[in-house]
């Protein structure tokens, strides 16, 4: 990492992760200020020729529109320039993390996946993500993965049951050899060969058994039918009936791979992480608050199993392409000296589907190198709603003090009887239990606008909590971007409207965050709070010039003879 440090470790001990700016900041910063010169010529150029309104109707109206179409564009442009005066880049130190912490020191980790529809989600895929976050290097007994399924599927279940199996194989396979990336989707389709170490038999026989697994699970999706056969005879099938639909059924909680059984074990007698499947009671009069409920059901559901004090969440699409993730994460939650007021870790989201040259911006290159470090270097990263390692405390609506202080030790396995457990968390799912509750209010993911992950970030940080950001060489996590237009604008669409939304509500980061984040945190959320409005004037921008210029009316500075000709001249 190149530039200049601008922290690091205290009282004795090497720091854990260092943050530094990197090179070229008073390069940009001089080239920002010429721009912002020529804005300021270009407001003075407008406001002093704008047409007599007397000379034509259209030239005034039209002069005076460009006037204040400018006006926001470089008030935008400064907006957006003070969010990026302040970038930083983080580096962690994975090797002092493990010479500070034995395995058994290690917090837990509780890892969410969310899905909603197993027709737009394949189970296929959904799975392939599970097992890449179950082969995290990391302590197996420190693991706990749950599956929210919102759609209450038999096939999903199913699917999940063949991946707690498949797991047995596939987790020492990736250990033993070093695999990278862990999704057995996206290592086998991109043409893996064996490992150094790996014999090609080895390397055979674990693809063979993939394929296996993917041709029965293809069958069963086809077929809408699980198989009557014994080893699916677990007594989690029995929770569907035919008149289970997506959105009508029960509350279903089964704890598919138990660590206090004897067989919770891979191939080699090493210990598998606890595996959990979720689905939420849902009924068509009652609200579900879509996948912030779906989280919220989760953080219950998990404080009751197993309580880890580090929380990650992603998206079924999103499968970990990096192993060491977590300890990276760790290394800013666990430092002694800058790491106790982080209260969340967040990766940024990247694709594997999309080419070099992409016409849609779908690697939103912009965003990650550049708008995020900034965003970073004012102590507040947002929240995007995968990638996102939390601290529990945080997502209980804990508010930072100077004198708080985690106690990593606390919370770590709960040992009881799988059947009262799931029994117990089956209760905290139901469609009423948020009822009257600080749930999506105070407390869990926030309700109430369409991006509820970004709002919850703001929230968490207006509780005195910092943010990271952090960007690895190896990323952290891979998805499915959108391929088409029209998938591109829909999703840009949703973004800009949830993004507008929350800034013309309560929770507007001027109001929500006066006098609890920095001004720069508070300008960096309406860079993307006011995007959608960038509409407007770009719209009259294209269009008022065209009709001027076919009326014969100059809107634009005219060269002739060595002298410039103002507007309508």
């Amino acid at each position: 990492m190149a530039g200049s440090s601008v922290s690091g470790g205290g009282g004795g001990r090497p720091p854990l992760f260092a943050t530094e700016k990197p090179k070229r900041v008073l390069a940009y910063r001089l080239y920002a200020g010429t721009i912002f010169a020529g804005i300021l010529l270009i407001w003075f150029y407008r406001a002093t020729h704008i047409p007599a309104r007397g000379s034509s109707s259209l030239g005034w109206r039209a002069g005076l529109g460009l006037l204040v179409a400018e006006l926001w564009f470089g008030l935008y442009w400064v907006l957006t320039l003070s969010v990026r005066w302040n970038p930083v880049r983080r580096a962690t130190f994975k090797d002092r993390l493990s010479e500070r912490y034995d395995d058994d020191q290690l917090p837990g980790v509780d890892i969410f996946v969310c899905t909603a529809d197993p027709a737009l989600e394949p189970p296929m895929l959904v799975i392939s993500t599970v097992l890449s976050v179950m082969a995290y290097d990391y302590p197996p007994e420190k693991l706990n993965i749950y599956l929210s399924d919102d759609a209450g599927s038999a096939v999903t279940f199913y699917a999940l049951h063949e991946a707690s199996e498949f797991a047995k194989h596939w987790i020492p396979f990736c250990k033993n050899y070093k695999v990278e990336p862990r999704s057995p989707a996206a290592y086998f389709a991109k043409g893996a060969t064996p490992h150094d170490a790996c014999s090609p038999q080895e390397f055979l026989r674990m693809k063979e058994l993939y394929k296996d697994l993917t041709d029965r699970m293809n069958s069963v999706v086809h077929s809408g039918k699980i198989p009557e056969v014994p080893e699916c005879n677990h007594r989690g099938f029995s929770e569907w009936n035919e008149t289970i639909t997506s959105g009508d059924h029960p509350s279903v909680v089964q704890i598919l791979i138990d660590r206090n059984k004897r067989k919770a074990v891979d191939v080699d007698g090493n210990a598998l992480p606890k595996l959990v499947y979720m689905a939420r009671e849902k009924r068509p009069q009652e609200q579900h608050h879509f996948k912030a409920g779906s989280l919220n059901a989760l953080i219950r559901v998990s404080s009751v199993i197993s309580n880890s004090l580090v929380i990650l969440n992603v998206d079924c699409d999103m499968y970990s392409n990096n192993s060491e993730s977590i300890r990276d994460a760790l290394c800013f939650f666990l430092d002694e000296e800058q790491g106790q007021d982080i209260g969340f870790v967040q990766y940024p989201q990247n694709f594997d589907n999309v080419v070099h040259n992409d016409s849609y911006g779908n690697p939103i290159n912009v965003v990650n190198e550049l708008d995020n470090p900034c965003l970073d270097g004012w102590g507040g990263m947002c929240y995007y709603g995968t990638g996102c390692f939390h601290r529990r405390e945080t997502l209980s609506g804990q508010i930072y003090s100077k004198d708080y202080k985690e106690d990593w030790a606390r919370g770590v396995g709960i040992a009881e009887n799988a059947d009262e457990l799931e029994e117990t968390s089956k209760s905290l799912v139901t469609c009423t239990y948020e009822h009257n509750t600080p749930w999506g209010i105070e407390k869990g993911v926030r309700y109430g606008c369409p991006l509820e992950d970004v709002i919850t970030g703001l929230q968490i940080q207006c509780h005195g909590w910092r943010s990271v950001y952090y960007n690895p060489a190896r990323k952290g996590f891979l998805g499915k971007a959108p391929t088409s237009l029209g998938q591109i604008l829909v999703q840009h669409k949703r973004w800009s409207e949830g993004f507008l939304q929350m800034s013309l509500s309560n929770y507007s980061p001027f109001l929500l965050g006066h006098g609890k984040i920095k001004l720069g945190l508070q300008m960096g959320y309406s860079v993307c709070g006011f995007w959608a409005l960038n509409s407007f004037p770009t719209f009259y921008y294209v269009i008022i010039p065209s009709l001027c210029f076919l009326s014969g009316v100059s809107v634009f500075p005219e060269w002739s003879g060595g002298m410039h000709k103002g507007c309508g001249s």
